[in-house]
């Protein structure tokens, strides 16, 4: 088999927009004009998605609660008043921003532990076993995906309001709607399911679960069926090859369930804005736009900017130390269904 070896030009300016600058002996070689030309289109794109950044953390860093009348994308003073008063009380409400914080880490690590472990149950039954209407089931699974979560915000909240605990006198109590108090007598309603963190947390696991569930069984189809083969021979029971043999092996997936699901309720705000109605239950992203007013001059834009930060600032940290992991892990078993 002949080799064509290609000709170098004798442009000078052909074989210097031809010319491979990045030094690397694999992969396909690119000419020098189309690497600028790449990197014009990645300097774009890197504005586009910095300007607003940079537009925020100029107004955080301000110490005047108005919006200024130019575009300023480098601060002019470094002033840390609107952090500090965000931080002692973020808003009119006497809720402190530790008790929000608590709110809303124990909303998203609820609702990702509680999803993680349906899931890995129920993402194991579909790969592992083989039963009538598997295929039917795991469609019926993924069909929340197709919808807007917003979509089902008004049938969960029809049926979180059923869930009370009503207060009848006398010391007596009532589950409604599974008992209610006796004819003529009107409960006090002393906790309703739908005006709570748990009603809010379990709205919330019900949409996290088709994506955990569909991840975990991509990865779990990875797992050679003939470790747990070897494990029944060894005298282990199912119990003991899922908890002992399976789970092991898929932490790492686990994780990136996990953190994925953690970050995508931490600034949830949809649900939790329809369902509660307590101060002391709101969250951080509840409180973000609770600092909004009727009118743009009303707003304190130097607070709102640096609650915004605070808010996105741990799960962008993290998530860019862990970015490597996450693309990792989501690409694990795409290759298998």
């Amino acid at each position: 088999m002949s080799t064509v070896t290609q000709t170098p030009s004798k442009n000078i300016f052909v074989r210097l927009l031809n010319m491979n600058t990045s030094r690397e002996v694999g992969g396909r070689d690119v000419p020098l004009w189309r690497q600028i030309l790449l990197q014009v289109i990645t300097l774009i794109i890197a504005i586009e998605v910095l300007f607003p950044i940079m537009y925020i953390v100029t107004l955080s860093f301000s110490s005047k609660t108005t919006r200024p009348s130019s575009l300023e994308l480098i601060p002019k003073e470094i002033s840390l008043t609107a952090y500090q008063q965000v931080l002692d009380r973020p808003t009119a409400n006497p809720v402190t921003f530790s008790k929000l914080l608590t709110n809303s880490f124990l909303l998203s690590a609820g609702v990702g532990v509680v999803a993680l472990f349906v899931a890995v149950t129920a993402a194991y039954a579909f790969s592992r076993f083989k039963f009538k209407m598997r295929q039917v089931l795991m469609i019926l699974v993924f069909i929340p995906l197709l919808m807007p979560a917003v979509g089902l915000a008004t049938p969960l909240y029809l049926l979180m309001n059923q869930f009370r605990i009503l207060e009848c006198g006398n010391e007596i109590t009532a589950l409604y709607p599974l008992m209610s108090c006796a004819e003529g007598v009107t409960g006090k309603v002393v906790f309703n399911l739908r005006d709570s963190l748990l009603g809010v947390g379990i709205a919330l696991v019900a949409g996290a679960l088709p994506f955990a569930v569909w991840n975990l069984k991509g990865y779990l189809d990875t797992i050679p069926l003939e470790l747990e083969e070897a494990a029944a021979i060894d005298g282990a029971n199912p119990n003991q090859t899922f908890f002992l043999i399976v789970l092991p092996l898929a932490i790492p997936q686990l994780a990136v369930t996990f953190f994925l699901g953690f970050i995508g309720h931490w600034q949830e705000f949809a649900l939790s804005w329809l369902f509660l109605s307590k101060p002391e239950s709101y969250t951080l992203a509840m409180t973000l736009y609770n600092m909004t007013g009727q009118y743009a001059n009303a707003i304190p834009w130097n607070r709102f900017a640096a609650m915004a930060i605070i808010v996105a600032l741990p799960v962008a940290i993290t998530y860019i130390a862990l970015q490597k992991y996450i693309t990792g892990g989501l690409v694990t078993g795409a290759v298998k269904g």
